[in-house]
C-alpha cells in the first residue's frame, strides 16, 4: 500500500486541571471501502530502537472509529457516539481493561481525504481517567513528499 497521504494527528488529553498535547505529522495510506475509510501509518518509538508501531484508525460512517495498534503495542480503542465500550489499552507496561465514553464524532472525510475529530473520556474501574480530543487531517501528498513505501495492517 502506498504511503501517499499526509496526515496530520493532534492529541489533547486532560487529567485534572493539566493538559497535555501530542502532535504527529506523518505519511501514511488513505483508503475507501464503500461506508469505510481507513487511515493507516506507522509511529517509531525513540526509546525501542525505533521499533515501528502500525496504526490503523476503522471510520465506519460518522459515527464510529476504531483504533487499532500492532507492533507489539495491541492496542484496540473503539470510539462510538453516545456508547462506552471496554476496550484493551497497552501502556508498554501491560494491558489494561479501560472504559471508553465517546461524546462526539465528527466526520468530515471524503474520497480525497478530509478531517476526523473524536472527543471521549477514558475510565479505569469506573474512575475518570482523563478527557481526552483527537483532531486529524489527511490529504493527498505533493509527488516530491511521497516515496513508494508500503504500509501493513
Amino acid at each position: 500500500m502506498r504511503e501517499n497521504y499526509l496526515i496530520n494527528i493532534v492529541g489533547r488529553q486532560r487529567i485534572d486541571e493539566e493538559v497535555g498535547e501530542v502532535t504527529l505529522t506523518t505519511l501514511g495510506s488513505y483508503v475507501t471501502k464503500g461506508n469505510t475509510r481507513y487511515i493507516v501509518y506507522k509511529e517509531y518509538d525513540p526509546d525501542r530502537n525505533n521499533a515501528a508501531t502500525t496504526s490503523v484508525l476503522k471510520v465506519d460512517g460518522t459515527h464510529t472509529v476504531t483504533l487499532m495498534r500492532g507492533g507489539g503495542d495491541n492496542t484496540r480503542l473503539i470510539l462510538e457516539k453516545g456508547k462506552r465500550h471496554q476496550c484493551q489499552y497497552n501502556t508498554g507496561m501491560g494491558a489494561l481493561m479501560v472504559g471508553v465514553f465517546t461524546n462526539d464524532v465528527h466526520s468530515r472525510l471524503h474520497d480525497k481525504g478530509g478531517e476526523l475529530e473524536v472527543n471521549y473520556t477514558l475510565d479505569i474501574n469506573a474512575d475518570l481517567s482523563s478527557i481526552n480530543e483527537i483532531f486529524i487531517t489527511v490529504k493527498e501528498a505533493e509527488n516530491k513528499d511521497v516515496k513508494n513505501s508500503t504500509a501493513g495492517y
